[in-house]
């Protein structure tokens, strides 16, 4: 690697320097011993941020027309309420919210393949702290997955 290589290396970040150096990091949920494509896999960035905003959308809907007729009262109070709700109580029973449900996504806990509501508690705790679902391993599972034993995966 000549100087320009390594100065330039900041550019595509240590990972694509890594590779380019000849490191090799598998796929993302190879460790955890799941496909690569197709049901199964790591759930993608977009997806779970899509379905996260069909959640959202949905929460804030039965907030605004069935709580309160004030939208900054129900963005600011009863939607996260419900969402919590929402998110605790349907991933700690099937698996999914509706939104991850509509965009193909389930969440599983990686030693039983089920995940406990209080399991479901913690991710989402530590989901609506926002850092921790910020800061991803190279699976590219979220620290908040990471620390309730859980994967989202593809159905």
């Amino acid at each position: 690697m000549d100087n320009r290589q390594a100065l330039g290396s900041w550019l595509s970040g240590p990972r694509a320097a890594a590779e380019e150096a000849g490191v090799d990091f598998g796929y993302r949920g190879e460790q955890l011993g799941l496909p690569e494509e197709g049901p199964g896999s790591i759930a993608r960035p977009g997806r779970r941020l899509g379905a996260l905003a069909v959640d959202w959308g949905l929460c804030l809907l039965i907030a605004y027309g069935l709580i309160t007729q004030s939208y900054n009262e129900a963005a600011q109070i009863w939607a996260p309420l419900i969402m919590f709700a929402l998110m605790v109580l349907t991933v700690g029973t099937v698996g999914f919210t509706p939104g991850k449900r509509l965009l193909g996504l389930r969440v599983l806990a990686l030693d039983t393949g089920r995940v406990s509501p209080w399991r479901a508690a913690l991710r989402t705790v530590l989901l609506f702290l926002a850092i921790p679902a910020l800061i991803w391993d190279r699976d590219g599972r979220g620290l908040h997955d990471r620390l309730a034993g859980t994967v989202e995966v593809r159905i």
